[in-house]
């Protein structure tokens, strides 16, 4: 069985600051970091190879400097990583990201048959959760999304029974192989990785493609040309007003909540348009 993680380097968004003259992420202000949803799908793709056996490849796009995620994956218990890293790829948005990582899975797929591949929810510095069911789009397989347990895998029925999140609940699917699984933080613990991870991770060389190295590529779907949104905007969200605390006995606890009400106008709208 063959298992692709998608991962990607992210700044630490608890360091991380905004340039409140441009709105923009100031990325220099925090380290890189190997997005946290993925190293949960990372780990996943180890309990799955322990089941079952077979190959994991993690498969990262960015700057030369990405090739740490792909050793932390490694560390974590991947076999072999690819980095696709080219001036053309800059500035793709999750449409554009998605038409590249496909491109690098067709590759990968014509050296070793993908089964499944395994994406974090999403990543912690876009939010968008739209690049793993963009990859299942492109490849024609289908996405199972919000995943918090793989309950089974039947590589000789070709089937995995998937657990995942709702809104309200918890659906269990069965889905046929190959797949793509987004996973929430929920489905395992990072393990500590043995040493002998540690020693291959810090000696792994990944392999590096750029756009020449695949077939049959629309460089118009790629970077800034392949990406019909940009970020308009960012700011820092204004900090919660304290609340207020109500004291005295009952009756008095009555009446200065309806005082508080009272000055709610949009309390006030709200209840005079259900009359």
């Amino acid at each position: 069985m063959h298992i692709v993680v998608c991962v990607k380097q992210v700044p630490d968004t608890k360091i991380i600051k905004i340039n409140p003259k441009t709105n923009t992420l100031d990325r220099r202000s925090a380290p890189a970091i190997l997005n946290p949803y993925d190293a949960h799908a990372v780990q996943e793709a180890v309990g799955i190879r322990e089941k079952t056996g077979g190959t994991i490849s993690v498969l990262s796009m960015g700057p030369p400097q990405a090739t740490a995620v792909i050793k932390k994956a490694i560390e974590i218990g991947a076999d072999q990583g690819y980095l696709i890293t080219d001036r053309a790829f800059a500035g793709a948005d999750t449409l554009a990201t998605s038409y590249a990582l496909s491109k690098a899975l067709e590759k990968i797929n014509k050296e070793l048959p993908v089964d499944m591949v395994i994406c974090g929810k999403h990543a912690i510095d876009g939010d968008t959760g739209q690049v793993g069911p963009g990859i299942a789009r492109r490849m024609d397989i289908p996405p199972i999304t919000n995943v918090i347990e793989v309950s089974e895998v039947n590589f000789e029925e070709k089937t995995v029974l998937i657990k995942r999140k709702l809104t309200n609940g918890y659906e269990l699917i069965q889905a046929d192989l190959p797949c793509l699984l987004t996973v929430e933080k929920e489905i395992n613990h990072i393990e500590y990785s043995p040493m002998p991870n540690m020693i291959k991770a810090a000696r792994y060389e990944p392999v590096i493609w750029a756009v020449n190295d695949f077939e049959n590529v629309d460089r118009a779907q790629l970077g800034l040309k392949g990406s019909p949104t940009i970020v308009g905007k960012m700011f820092t969200p204004p900090r919660p007003e304290g609340g207020k605390k109500i004291e005295g006995s009952s009756d008095e606890q009555v009446n200065q909540l309806m005082e508080i009400l009272m000055e709610k106008k949009e309390v006030l709208s709200l209840q005079s348009s259900k009359q």
